[in-house]
Order: C-alpha cells, then sequence, then structure tokens
C-alpha cells in the first residue's frame, strides 16, 4: 500500500496567534474592545438637573396627595358603603348591588350598556354582579331585541327582596342624615352629581 505525502503548511514555526486575528485573553485587541464597551451605571449616566427635577417632584406629590381628589372621594366612598354593606349583610346583598337592582327597577327591560351607564359602571365590574344577582335568582337576563345586546329584568324573588331592604335602606338614610345634616347632606349629593357629568369622558 503506497502512503500518501503528509503536506506540511510551513505553521509549525512562527505561530503568530495575534497576527491572525485568534482571541487571546490578553490581546490588546480584546483589551481596546473591552475599554469601549464598558456600559457606564444608570445613577451615573443621569444628570444632576434630571436628579434634582426628581427630588422636587417627589418632595412636592408628599405634600399635596392628600388632597388628591380621586383618592379623598374614594376613601368616602368606602367608609359609608361599609355602614351600608353592614346594614345588607343580612339579606345577602351589598350596598354595591343595591344600586343595580333599584336602576333595573326603573327601567326594566333595561340594556347591560344602558345599566352600565346609569350606574357609572365598567361594562366588566357591572357583568361580574350580573353574575352573581342572577345566581341568587334576584334578576332575569335575557336576549335584546337587538341579539348583540342583553336585557335585565327583575325576578319576583327580586322584587320581594327589595321590598325586605328597603326598611333597612330607609333607616341608614335617615341615621346619614341626622349625622352629616340634611341640608349639608343635600348639597353634597348635588355636588357629586355635577362632579359625576364634569369626569365623564368627552
Amino acid at each position: 500500500m503506497t502512503q500518501r505525502p503528509v503536506v506540511r503548511l510551513g505553521l509549525e514555526k512562527g505561530f503568530d496567534k495575534q497576527r491572525i486575528g485568534v482571541y487571546t485573553p490578553n490581546s490588546t485587541i480584546g483589551e481596546s474592545c473591552n475599554r469601549r464597551t464598558r456600559v457606564r451605571p444608570v445613577s451615573k449616566q443621569m444628570s444632576k438637573t434630571m436628579r434634582d427635577t426628581i427630588q422636587q417632584r417627589v418632595g412636592q406629590l408628599a405634600q399635596e396627595g392628600s388632597s388628591c381628589v380621586s383618592f379623598n372621594i374614594r376613601k368616602a366612598a368606602r367608609a359609608v358603603t361599609q355602614l351600608y354593606d353592614e346594614r345588607m349583610r343580612p339579606f345577602g346583598l351589598r350596598s354595591t348591588q343595591l344600586p343595580i337592582l333599584g336602576k333595573t327597577l326603573i327601567l326594566e327591560p333595561v340594556t347591560v350598556t344602558r345599566l352600565a351607564e346609569a350606574t357609572v359602571t365598567d361594562r366588566t365590574t357591572l357583568t361580574r354582579n350580573l353574575r352573581l344577582l342572577e345566581q341568587q335568582g334576584l334578576i332575569q337576563v335575557d336576549m335584546g331585541h337587538d341579539r348583540r345586546e342583553r336585557e335585565v329584568r327583575l325576578t319576583d324573588r327580586g322584587r320581594e327582596v327589595l321590598a325586605h331592604v328597603y326598611p333597612i335602606w330607609q333607616a341608614v338614610q335617615a341615621e346619614m342624615a341626622t349625622r352629616f345634616g340634611s341640608e349639608r347632606l343635600a348639597r353634597l349629593l348635588a355636588e357629586l352629581s355635577a362632579l359625576v357629568e364634569i369626569a365623564r369622558p368627552r
């Protein structure tokens, strides 16, 4: 058997890794690249003016946050809601569900869209409450004349529960008027109605 001659490329001697671009840890090229790509910390990149602006705005927010309209109205709403919820609990109702039943009584049959507008409730929250009321047998939800819409009606059981709840609701209303002041309460309700109107999306 004839052996093939071994061809040598002449690289065994004088093999220069840096000359042909092979990476070596101590190569000058690698050190240069590392220096160019080094990222400065974000805190050092932020200018003094920006840091001063952030500090100033955070300080102002800490001082002015307690006057936030949304926070104060929601705080008052939570306190009042807790009072009504406590009185409605024996009937398995929450104060947030009572307006839905009341508006349904007045407007029935009422579409879900119209009911959401009347109660100033987003459709997701309203749909969740309607499902609970339907499971309790207090309302009936059917397909409307427009098959893309659903219509809500009170059931006989819903009317019966409202009739039982009404005296309790009246008592809480009277308690609020006595403790807060009838005229003062009337002014507050009128102002809240005006606030709702200006806050509605245009």
